[in-house]
């Protein structure tokens, strides 16, 4: 009975582990949400001002003077990478549920089978 304890115990660390590290990812995935609205709006901005409108970008603490062409591709290049991150968290989300799913199940089905021993011993 020790021995199936201490499983349980283990297999509920190991579930509360992927439950935290799931929680992380969905924060990167959040992080990366915000980002790709922001850029969004950027690049919609964009398509409102005139090819030959004063861009400035900030790097650091100074302003530079920047192309719209050259803002434009750096935008979109930034939208494109964003949405591949997005993606890509995706698939670890997908990759931490289902590892979780199982833990679960684990737990679930050695949790039975310590409630069948305990019941016998109590009869």
């Amino acid at each position: 009975m020790a021995e199936q304890q201490k499983k349980l115990q283990d297999l509920t660390d190991e579930f509360q582990k992927l439950q935290g590290e799931l929680q992380s990812v969905v924060d990167g995935r959040q992080k990366l949400e915000s980002q790709q609205q922001e850029n969004k709006g950027v690049q919609q901005e964009f398509e409102k001002i005139a090819d030959d409108a004063n861009i400035y970008k900030l790097v650091g603490p100074v302003l530079l003077k920047q192309d719209k062409s050259e803002a434009v591709l750096a935008v979109s290049g930034r939208l494109e990478f964003i949405e591949k991150e997005i993606k890509r968290i995706e698939g670890q989300i997908s990759e931490i549920q289902e590892r979780s799913e199982k833990k679960k199940i684990e737990i679930i089905t050695l949790q039975t089978e310590m409630q069948q021993l305990q019941q016998p011993a109590a009869a």
